[in-house]
């Protein structure tokens, strides 16, 4: 407003608010997010985005430009049309405007309200705007030092005057163990039809040549509107992703460096109708007695990688005097390999005598997950029984 006031013949200044908080969904906006209500897997895409990130050259990676001129329009309408927003899960359309992240191991979405205004500068009164949705993407991958993100802006509502013609064009930072090395926010549109977008990559800047590294970051997306009635562009609206976690501390690839969502707590999953039911129900068992673990509860098991202590844990529950029936193995419940288990818990613990081969199959898909889900040492994770 102060620059516009004091720029000869400016008239109209921008004015940008801040992401609102939620309150019920209005028509309008349930009209804009029906448009993707049909079911989506992301995993493809997100797989193709990283890949082709790891495989661009890193110089040519971190001399990608930030966000177009406004006035190089041209150029910026090139650039929008080489590239292609990625669907966000169905599951982030589901929830709504909550003003808030909901997050996966290795995905994370939201929805927030945002709106910037045309003002007057003579008199300070509003004389146009336009609300709008912020869908924010971002995901990661077990494998990967890259994680990326995506901001998506889309009109909701207008009205008054000095507002057609809004163009939305940002950047991206990012702060902690991270650094930005590809941000594509070039200008664009924003109307009914048209939905400006940013993408952005960060990597991880622990040290990969050293052991068991892990370090954490957030990105931080920002974008601002500008107008040719406006005598300046608005001040920056900004989002940041949730905590990202890389690290090269997984036991068994000691090498592999891989990033997740540190608030998302993992869950391994047995069925009592699946390949492993008398485990299943053994831990079923174990957790209505009152054992940490269940799903739906903050009672979290905690992952131990002291091959030392595991096999005391399992010693405990388990000793190798106790007699097994023939095709029967002991299983313990905490896992030996939690911190919870029955040595390093100093509480109860549950034991049962269950086919041997479901024992052992469960417990490969249980060192399946650690690894999927990249459950370091001290991690915590549940486990639901369907």
């Amino acid at each position: 407003m102060k620059a516009a006031a004091e720029t000869p013949g400016g008239e109209y200044a921008a004015c940008a608010s801040p992401l609102e908080p939620a309150s019920e969904l209005s028509s309008e906006e349930l009209a804009i997010l029906s448009r993707r209500e049909a079911s989506v897997n992301t995993s493809a895409a997100e797989k193709a985005a990283l890949a082709a990130m790891a495989a661009t050259p890193q110089d040519a990676a971190e001399d990608a430009t930030p966000a177009a001129d406004p006035a190089d329009e041209q150029d910026s309408a090139a650039a929008a049309a080489r590239r292609s927003p990625w669907n966000e899960p169905k599951w982030c359309i589901d929830a709504g405007v909550d003003s808030t992240w909901y997050i996966e191991r290795m995905r994370g979405c939201g929805i927030w309200r945002a709106e910037v205004n045309a003002i007057d500068v003579r008199t300070g009164r509003k004389i146009g705007g336009i609300k709008y949705l912020v869908v924010g993407y971002s995901f990661s991958a077990r494998d990967s030092k890259t994680w990326a993100y995506q901001t998506r802006l889309m009109e909701v509502s207008r009205w008054g005057r000095a507002v057609n013609g809004t163009k939305a064009s940002g950047s991206a930072s990012c702060t902690g163990k991270c650094k930005v090395v590809e941000k594509k926010f070039p200008a664009q549109t924003i109307s009914a039809s048209a939905e400006p977008y940013g993408q952005f990559f960060m990597n991880t800047t622990i040290n990969t040549a050293a052991a068991k590294q892990r370090g954490t970051g957030r990105s931080i997306a920002s974008w601002r509107f500008s107008n040719s009635q406006w005598v300046a562009p608005s001040d920056a609206t900004k989002l940041s992703t949730v905590e990202v976690r890389c690290d090269n501390a997984l036991p068994g690839a000691p090498r592999q460096v891989g990033c997740v969502n540190l608030r998302a707590v993992p869950e391994i999953s047995y069925s009592l109708t699946g390949p492993w039911p008398e485990i299943a129900k053994h831990i079923k068992d174990a957790q209505a007695t009152g054992l940490p673990g269940k799903h739906g509860t903050t009672n979290y098991l905690t992952r131990l990688t002291d091959r030392s202590k595991i096999k005391q844990n399992r010693e405990k529950a388990c000793p190798s005097s106790l007699q097994r029936p023939p095709g029967k193995s002991c299983d313990e419940y905490p896992f030996a390999s939690t911190w919870q288990g029955a040595k390093y818990s100093g509480g109860p613990f549950s034991r049962r005598m269950v086919n041997a081969q479901q024992n052992k199959n469960a417990g490969d898909a249980l060192r399946g997950f650690y690894t999927y889900a990249r459950v370091l040492e001290g991690d915590r994770f549940l486990v639901w029984i369907r």
